[in-house]
């Protein structure tokens, strides 16, 4: 008996830094993966986005797998839809 209770206060530690390392890393980016996704999904035409890429443009069509953005008038460039990173808001003037 007093081993197990001598063994459970030395594997503590290991299990207190398993719990932190899992509340401070894991799940804040579980959760920032699944509102990533969500946007993915939810893209409309004439939405203002921005790739992981860093490119900055207009949603011009939408395929199931692929985004079509319009860059300034005359470009036009296709993207995986998994490589839009964010909206953004534009204001309107």
């Amino acid at each position: 008996m007093q081993d197990i209770i001598s063994m459970l206060i030395g594997v503590s530690p290991i299990l207190v830094m398993v719990v932190v390392f899992y509340f401070f890393l894991i799940r804040p980016q579980q959760k920032r993966q699944k509102q990533v996704s969500q946007m993915q999904q939810n893209l409309a035409k004439g939405d203002q986005i921005i790739t992981i890429g860093g490119l900055h443009g207009m949603v011009d069509a939408i395929d199931e797998d692929t985004v079509v953005i319009k860059v300034n008038e005359n470009s036009r460039l296709r993207f995986d839809r998994s490589s839009i990173r964010s909206t953004t808001q534009q204001e309107q003037a």
